[in-house]
């Protein structure tokens, strides 16, 4: 196994042939925490007596220890662990490294288990990752890509409090939505077409666009051709859910259904049908026509049409109201899809999933959005970019399933998922199938910042998400 190079110079492996890195067992824990009362207590006079703490007490710490290929002894060490109790909302600490006296020469064994830390944090999920460092260890941080926050003193000692970057939200952004201004028009000449073009004033960027002299509210999403391959029944039936949650974030009642199918034979074609038939018949929504070819590469696209006397936009909120999120927790992974897809809907009856797709338009909140691609975070910045506003969201509030990485959570597709904004305790939805809460609010500033526990704000959408401005 090797150490991935996550920022500064190339990859170290955590085994020279003369050490090994990995999680330590219960035998090595304690020859860790052996380790660390020698060199932080006995050595260095940072503690008095033991440099035990809560964290050592918390069953999700994870500990990883440099061990020794001959003796098999203890010879370095680091843990990690969530910074606070309760749910793990994706802030994490390291702490505590410690390399033996007689393994410090030039061994590189520090450099590895923090490169080894930080591909764990990122394993764990977690998006705020940040250490206490004595000042002799500062450089060493610095060249592997952390961030220096301020000194601090610990038992009147100083110490640097450091930031590993993670940018797992706007990696996610980058990659689905930010080229969408440049792919309309480079030049920018959409925006002198005719009013009603993509979506029409105050639509634009939306979930689904407006016909315009009418009620009738169309949208279209594609499935990724390696989910089509991987599971095709599955793939029908997300072609349906992902365009009906696109017309209930605008408070529409879904009508009907076109679709356009390639497959590599008639048995894959018919593989996607089926899912296509049972999401069809669970929404109550007619699949009206479409088009088919085999014998070619995997695609799936479906059009939903819907009507709404009042459809609620996209970019309808301003600067000073609330955020909320509402979602299914119910389900769990979806097999084969672990951290990116979360199967909410599968288990729910046909009246279930279709009392979830009249929620915004019950509820007419001032703008809607569904969570899909971009993540919980990502589609907060969509919504408040086509709201001409930036958005602070507090992580904490986010409604979760249990046991699931913050940062899976933030970044997959909830299957349902919406996020609404309004004025405070206004157009709340509410129903026994989800679970809401005010988690924010729309600000002056662009972006989308993160609001953790300790009052610290840290960026997680740099500027637009979509590069379309306000709808």
């Amino acid at each position: 196994m090797e150490v991935p190079m996550l920022m500064g110079a190339p990859p170290v492996p955590p085994s020279t042939g003369s050490w090994t890195i990995m999680e330590a067992d219960r035998v090595q824990r304690r020859a860790y925490r052996k380790l660390r009362c020698d060199v932080f207590v006995d050595e260095q006079r940072l503690f008095d007596g033991s440099d035990r703490d809560a964290t050592d007490d918390d069953y999700r710490a994870i500990v990883l220890v440099a061990v020794d290929s001959l003796g098999g002894a203890v010879i370095g060490g680091v843990r990690l662990a969530p910074a606070v109790t309760g749910r793990d909302i994706g802030w994490w600490t390291g702490g505590r490294l410690v390399v033996a006296r007689a393994a410090r020469n030039n061994s590189g064994i520090g450099r590895a288990l923090v490169r080894t830390a930080c591909a764990r944090a990122l394993e764990e999920g977690v998006l705020r990752f940040e250490a206490t460092v004595q000042r002799a260890s500062v450089l060493l941080f610095e060249q592997l890509g952390w961030n220096s926050l301020g000194a601090t003193l610990i038992n009147g000692v100083d110490h640097e409090l450091m930031r590993w970057p993670i940018d797992r939200i706007a990696s996610l952004v980058e990659s689905t939505k930010s080229f969408l201004a440049t792919l309309l028009d480079p030049d920018d000449s959409w925006r002198d077409s005719p009013a009603e073009s993509l979506g029409g004033t105050g639509f634009v960027g939306d979930d689904g666009a407006p016909v315009p002299g009418t009620d009738v509210i169309v949208a279209t999403d594609a499935i990724l051709p390696r989910l089509i391959d991987r599971d095709p029944e599955w793939a029908g039936w997300c072609s349906v859910l992902v365009n009906i949650n696109d017309l209930a974030a605008m408070g529409a009642n879904p009508v009907g259904l076109m679709n356009s199918i390639g497959a590599r034979d008639i048995s894959f074609a018919r593989r996607i049908m089926n899912g296509l038939r049972s999401g069809a018949q669970a929404w109550g929504v007619p699949v009206l026509g479409g088009h088919t070819q085999v014998d070619v590469t995997s695609s799936l696209s479906v059009t939903a049409l819907g009507r709404a006397e009042r459809p609620v936009p996209g970019g309808g909120g301003r600067a000073g109201q609330a955020l909320s999120i509402t979602a299914d927790l119910n389900g769990g992974w979806r097999r084969g899809f672990d951290g990116t897809q979360w199967d909410s809907s599968s288990s729910r009856s046909a009246a279930e999933l279709q009392a979830l797709t009249r929620m915004v338009r019950d509820a007419q909140p001032a703008a809607a959005k569904d969570i899909s691609m971009a993540g919980i975070v990502g589609t907060v910045g969509m919504l408040a970019e086509a709201s001409g506003c930036g958005a602070i969201v507090t992580v904490e509030r986010i409604p979760a399933p249990a046991r699931v990485s913050a940062g899976d959570w933030l970044t997959c597709f909830p299957g349902f998922g919406m996020v609404t904004a309004d004025d405070v305790s206004r157009s709340r939805m509410d129903s026994q199938l989800t679970s809401t809460a005010e988690v924010g609010e729309l600000v002056v500033q662009r972006g989308v910042s993160l609001r953790w526990p300790d009052g610290v704000i840290t960026e997680a959408v740099q500027d637009s998400v979509t590069g379309l401005g306000r709808a």
